[in-house]
């Protein structure tokens, strides 16, 4: 009898999820309370948790930035958070929502991203999203876009899809990228636990226009609002290797966007995309093998920057550690 109840529920729970996948929103999952779901990683006081429980705010002051982790590391799975960044001069501030191993696999972790990257004033926000498996730092994935909205005026639901052979990237349930994993990234795709962390901190040597501008603390304390925590996935113990058993299988099998969707990413990315390591001829000559190439793309983002994206004029643009865990590549523009 027991046996016949986990067998329906499962089915329900995996049903449940492919609605995830088709429409990348987290509408009919529950939201968590901060402390069912995460615990404070640093920061003491610039961490504060609003009288519902459900809320938020990590700060930056010129004491320390602050941040927090959850409770459980996932082997694939729906992780979404909705967040208002700081308003008004954020130069050198940022924001990041991912999921790391860094912890536990030091020198081979893995890491899925999303980082905020402030602005001067009168300039807007930049989001970018990475990713890498097995310590492969020194790859470099990553997108920069823009947005169509301000991040600073209300908050939006930033989401990540991570399955065995796909990362789908969501902004309020629209797929901005999307990542398959190809046979030559071997390990170089995330493919061990991860917990999910947000962190504000200070990223003035390289955050805005390569450092040019400065976090200014004469507007601390810069302070992002958290709240809708999603964490929906496969729990792991992966000291105990203990497995998913009742949880359902996130298969890219039965993932799909949907042609509607599609059209919404491919409008995002040639209305907003700024930087695409797979069109950057100064750092490679042929394109990594999960690159897709699109024409649109490439022809705007030769235009948006001739010397990174056009390749005629070879400028060395060295790889810029930022923190331990994530390369950079700093557009020459705001």
């Amino acid at each position: 009898m027991n046996s016949h109840i986990n067998i329906i529920n499962f089915l329900f729970f995996s049903a449940f999820f492919l609605v995830i996948l088709v429409n990348g929103s987290s509408r009919n999952l529950p939201i968590l309370s901060f402390d069912e779901g995460y615990s404070q990683l640093f920061g003491d006081d610039n961490l504060m948790v609003l009288k519902d429980g459900k809320s938020v705010h990590i700060s930056l002051n010129e004491r320390t930035g602050s941040g927090f982790v959850s409770q459980d590391l996932y082997l694939h799975g729906y992780f979404s958070a909705s967040i208002k960044l700081p308003s008004d001069y954020t130069a050198g501030v940022v924001v990041a929502f991912y999921m790391s191993n860094g912890d536990i696999y030091e020198k081979n972790h893995d890491e899925i991203d999303f980082e905020f990257l402030g602005n001067i004033r009168g300039k807007d926000w930049r989001i970018q999203t990475n990713i890498y498996g097995n310590g492969s730092t020194s790859i470099g994935r990553e997108e920069r876009y823009g947005l169509w909205f301000d991040p600073s005026e209300d908050f939006h639901q930033y989401s990540i899809l991570w399955t065995e052979n796909q990362i789908i990237f969501y902004v309020d349930n629209v797929p901005i990228r999307e990542i398959k994993r190809t046979e030559k990234m071997g390990g170089d795709f995330p493919s061990k636990p991860m917990s999910l962390y947000a962190t504000i901190w200070d990223g003035s040597n390289w955050a805005t226009n390569g450092g040019k501008y400065k976090v200014s603390y004469k507007f601390a304390p810069y302070i992002a609002e958290f709240s809708d925590f999603v964490l929906h996935g496969c729990a792991i113990d992966p000291i105990e290797n203990s497995k998913c058993e009742d949880a359902p299988k996130f298969s890219s099998n039965s993932i799909s966007i949907t042609r509607q969707q599609r059209m919404k990413m491919e409008s995002f990315r040639n209305k907003h995309m700024q930087y695409s390591y797979c069109y950057d001829h100064s750092r490679y000559n042929i394109p990594p093998s999960e690159c897709v190439i699109d024409s649109k793309e490439a022809d705007r983002l030769r235009g948006f920057d001739p010397v990174t994206f056009g390749g005629e004029v070879r400028h060395h643009r060295g790889k810029r550690h930022h923190r331990s865990r994530s390369i950079g590549a700093e557009s020459s523009s705001i």
